[in-house]
């Protein structure tokens, strides 16, 4: 695409800017500039590149297509060669049939969630992985674990559980959304895990119950747990109760979180069977598998990722 020069009247906005319209990420943006054409059309020599009204109408009718399932190449192509009325907003049609990339969807409800939710939900419905690991990136960066967990992912991890609910469809996103919030929290894991000065630091055993496969919350714990800079082991999902076990003996931990998605993985037995150290740890449960499980009298649940962080860091102080 031919640069064209930008009056000093219309400077138009920045890639950030104009991201945050969209709800996707800045590096999408570039991404679609390099790969497709569709960017920036105003350059003023020395300064940076700007995307005028016409620029965001053409890149919001492409992310209008990817989200109704186009792919990436025909949305761009579709949003470049639509007409734009008068007003710079875009033809409220999408392309279908005939050649063109064929349509279909809803895009998923979240009442009352923020931009960076509805931009993520826009992302996973698209099966858009790379956006959907940019905008988590940029989230923790912005604004941490805790936020971007609370905020952006369990909104959109429950839009889409409604959606299989009463539909029956979805799966496939669950799990690309699924496996990009585990590889972003993953990476914090992996840089964070041992504070400088914590080799003698007595750690926080975090794990799922045997059995049990859904460990995103108890992920995203230890994650927020290392950005508060607590010394803790991530052992993962089904961990099995020996396993458990000697990892308490090995590491002398000051407590121990169990993650129960799923009734049938809350094994109180599990809980009676994890053995005595010295110094003591304090055993803490957490996920709805819980509700209703007799668990032993020293066990604590833990209901919010904040609340956990709050009762962790108390123990942890102790």
């Amino acid at each position: 695409m031919t640069a064209r020069p930008a009056p000093a009247s219309a400077p138009g906005l920045t890639v950030a800017a104009t991201a945050r319209r969209i709800g996707v990420a800045p590096g999408t943006l570039r991404t679609w500039d390099r790969r497709y054409g569709i960017g920036p059309g105003a350059h003023a020599p020395g300064r940076h590149r700007r995307y005028s009204p016409e620029d965001v109408a053409r890149l919001e009718l492409m992310h209008r297509a990817l989200v109704r399932g186009v792919s990436p190449a025909d949305a761009a192509r579709y949003a470049l060669e639509t007409p734009l009325p008068a007003t710079g907003s875009p033809d409220p049609a999408t392309p279908s049939g005939n050649g063109r990339a064929r349509v279909g969807g809803r895009v998923l409800r979240l009442p009352g969630a923020g931009q960076r939710a509805r931009g993520l939900g826009r992302a996973a419905l698209a099966l858009d992985a790379e956006t959907v690991a940019d905008l988590l990136v940029e989230s923790v960066d912005e604004d941490g674990v805790e936020v971007t967990w609370d905020e952006v992912v369990r909104p959109v991890l429950a839009a889409i559980g409604e959606r299989w609910e009463h539909a029956g469809t979805g799966v496939e996103i669950e799990h690309l959304v699924s496996e990009c919030v585990g590889g972003v929290f993953g990476a914090l894991l992996r840089r964070r895990a041992r504070p400088v000065g914590a080799r003698d630091t007595r750690p926080v055993l975090l794990a799922a119950m045997p059995g049990e496969q859904h460990a995103l919350p108890v992920l995203a714990l230890a994650a927020a747990l290392g950005e508060r800079g607590v010394p803790h082991r991530y052992l993962g999902a089904d961990l099995p109760a020996d396993a458990l076990a000697a990892a308490a003996r090995r590491t002398a931990p000051v407590a121990v979180v169990l993650w129960s998605q799923a009734a049938d993985t809350a094994d109180p037995d599990v809980l009676h069977a994890l053995p005595a150290t010295r110094p003591r740890y304090r055993t803490f449960v957490a996920g709805p598998g819980w509700d209703g499980v007799e668990t032993p009298q020293r066990s604590v649940r833990l209901v919010t990722l904040r609340g956990a962080l709050a009762t962790i860091g108390e123990t942890v102080l102790v």
